[in-house]
């Protein structure tokens, strides 16, 4: 029995549940203005060659991607006119899932149901956990893995019950098809219950080594892909990770400066404040209690981990961000603690500061969801910032590379038209960066199949070099083809092409302000006898 039940909140919880929910349903399709961004339409276009997995991340996200379009893309099409809902809609219930993961979590290590009505409503107010609940990203089924892992774990050590352990396993294995840093759940879990008294022994029980157990043989996909494509995704980890040699440079202390504000900002200087303060009250020195040093495992070394990486690599703002899940928990334990033992005044000032927190998450949650909001505001200020760049609102806004790709996909169905009524053929369709291809795939017309070029001006190598045929290996059967290529300059594809020419100088604009601008080539007479430098000296 619950020692802090509470029918009320717990009433309160499923009323939030359920309008948060149903919120997010409503603005994926009917409210929201942007197209997808570059990540979501790679994505897209994996699920579109289904495998064990892929160059860079396992093959989880495309899997959903691909369930949610078979099951979903037809009503998403009649009641929107895209596909675009059906693509995210799994990160709509893994979103949904998390916070019911975190209220159940909240309500078994701090026993209360007010106190874990106030953990979902905290996390609902953080940008990054709202974004990932309406953009389908590799953090999405992530997040929601890491979340469940965190019940499903703690159920294991409160029964010491091997069907949790089991679950947790499954769980866990499932999070690494969606993202390897999944694995730092299990160090996290050895390190908890290394330095808690009472507990080392289970390091060494058939029950863990069972829940490990399962974890890898989930991951096995992942291996068997790897062992067949020359391991890349462990090198392209590796270099990452700041283990590769081209990837140690820069300074040590600029990326660990970098690492700690993009951390700051992520929680709105608020809530980052707040989880170091709660991080140091309950560290594992003192006497808390099980049940927070299991939070406390769970949050704080992922995010130390990621820490001394950017030491030597500077890795991305939201790669720790399922360590504040746990995390979340410790902020309103640690609250409340605070407002049950200070004097008025200081209770005062934490209630004010916490409500700031959450008021300032909600306005920049709201603009994130919908930039057009602040459009005007945003024009203005980049205009003096950069008045002499064209495109310096894309300085200001990170919304802008999700917008202007349906009238890209457009306009390359025009230049498409033109070359197929001029040479009774269609032309092959490519961009000159990873990004590119996606987005033209799946908004132009028939979702044609789309190719890179990015091996020829020594882009990294990515998920487009393996799929095959593609023009940089297999050239001889694009030879003397005509491609419609967006992105690029003249003096490149006149290297790589017989004949280059601009066809749509196109920019993208919003009352009259350029947000985007693509370049459509179209380019005919696909040499194949040369390459540029950059692709021979990466092997093509």
């Amino acid at each position: 029995m619950l020692e802090g039940s509470s029918p009320f909140y717990k009433r309160l919880f499923a009323v939030f549940f359920i309008a948060i929910t149903a919120w997010r349903f409503v603005y994926l399709f009917w409210l929201c203005p942007f197209d997808l961004a570059q990540d979501e339409a790679h994505y897209w276009d994996w699920s579109r060659h289904l495998d064990w997995s892929y160059y860079s991340k396992g093959p989880l996200v495309a899997w959903l991607i691909r369930g949610s379009l078979e099951l979903f893309g037809p009503m998403s099409v009649a009641m929107t006119g895209s596909e675009m809902p059906a693509v995210r809609l799994p990160a709509l219930f893994c979103g949904s899932a998390t916070l019911l993961a975190l209220w159940l979590l909240a309500r078994r290590t701090l026993q209360s149901d007010r106190l874990a009505f106030f953990v979902a409503l905290v996390t609902s107010t953080m940008p990054i956990f709202s974004a990932v609940a309406v953009m389908i990203t590799i953090d999405s089924p992530f997040v929601c893995c890491w979340a469940w892992a965190l019940v499903f774990g703690w159920r294991a050590i409160e029964t010491d019950d091997r069907r949790w352990y089991l679950l947790t396993g499954l769980i866990i294995g499932i999070g690494i098809l969606a993202k390897y840093t999944m694995l730092l759940w299990l160090v996290s879990l050895a390190g908890f219950l290394w330095f808690t008294p009472g507990f080392r022994g289970r390091l060494f029980s058939q029950r863990f080594w069972l829940m490990v157990g399962t974890a890898f043989a989930c991951s096995l996909p992942i291996l068997f892909w790897n062992a067949s494509n020359g391991w890349v995704s462990f090198r392209h980890v590796a270099g990452q990770a700041g283990v590769t040699v081209e990837a140690r440079a820069g300074s040590f202390g600029k990326g660990l400066l970098n690492f700690v504000g993009g951390q700051f900002a992520l929680l709105l200087g608020w809530w980052f404040i707040f989880w170091l303060m709660a991080v140091v009250r309950y560290r594992p020195a003192r006497d808390v209690g099980p049940a927070r040093n299991y939070l406390w495992w769970l949050s704080w070394p992922t995010v130390a981990i990621f820490g001394i990486a950017s030491l030597r690599s500077p890795g991305q703002v939201n790669w720790p961000v399922a360590a504040y899940l746990s995390g979340s928990i410790l902020i309103v334990a640690w609250l409340a603690e605070l407002l049950d033992s200070h004097p008025r005044f200081w209770r005062g000032w934490i209630r004010w500061n916490a409500g700031l927190a959450c008021g300032v998450g909600i306005v920049a949650t709201a603009v994130g969801l919908n930039s057009m909001m602040v459009r005007e505001p945003l024009f203005a200020l980049a205009k003096r910032v950069k008045p002499n760049d064209p495109l310096a609102v894309r300085a200001l806004d990170p919304t802008c590379r999700m917008r202007g790709w349906q009238r890209l996909g457009k306009a390359v169905d025009g230049v498409r038209g033109q070359v197929r009524d001029h040479e009774g053929a269609e032309p092959v369709l490519a961009g000159i960066y990873w990004n590119i291809p996606g987005e033209l795939g799946f908004y132009c017309d028939g979702h044609p199949d789309v190719y890179s070029l990015g091996p020829y001006i020594g882009e990294r190598f990515n998920q487009y070099d393996l799929w095959r045929p593609n023009p940089v290996i297999d050239r001889e059967r694009f030879a003397e083809r005509t491609f419609v290529v967006v992105n690029g300059h003249r003096e490149f594809l006149q290297g790589v092409f017989a004949e280059v020419e601009l066809a749509n100088d196109f920019v993208y604009s919003e009352k009259n302000v350029p947000v985007a601008r693509w370049p459509i080539w179209v380019c005919r007479g696909y040499r194949v006898t040369t390459l540029p430098t950059a692709a021979v000296r990466d092997g093509y």
